[in-house]
């Protein structure tokens, strides 16, 4: 089963909005940062956007900068992806992950920096 849970998936026309939701799905854990990929069909998995949980450093994609927002509520546990002005090519399956540890051995944007996942939620942008 999937450490954490995403919400808010779904169609969407061009230039629409929608906001994702990220949760643990049981007891909670601390975590030094989360993150957003996403997998179109047949494609590898990508970096979106990340954010650490203290200090609130946020990074994206040049894909998504001043069209997506990361931010996180340690009252609820929970990060939160804003999506504006969507585009087709943002249709995609879209996870949540959360490195536990804080290494540093790779960078926020390597998807090697996570240990818990979400199971995924589809976006669907159209024309």
């Amino acid at each position: 089963q999937a450490q954490l849970v995403e919400s808010g998936g779904g169609l969407v026309q061009a230039g629409g909005s929608l906001r994702l939701s990220c949760a643990p799905s049981g007891r909670p854990f601390g975590t030094y940062a989360w993150a957003w990929f996403r997998q179109e069909s047949g494609k590898e998995r990508e970096f979106v956007a990340a954010i650490t949980w203290r200090a609130g450093n946020k990074d994206y994609a040049d894909s998504v900068k001043g069209r997506f927002t990361i931010s996180r509520d340690p009252a609820k546990d929970t990060v939160t992806l804003q999506m504006n002005n969507l585009k087709p090519e943002d249709t995609a399956v879209y996870y949540c992950a959360a490195d536990p540890y804080g290494r540093r051995t790779y960078s926020l944007r390597d998807v090697r920096s996570y240990e818990y996942w979400g199971q995924g939620t589809q976006v669907l942008v159209s024309s």
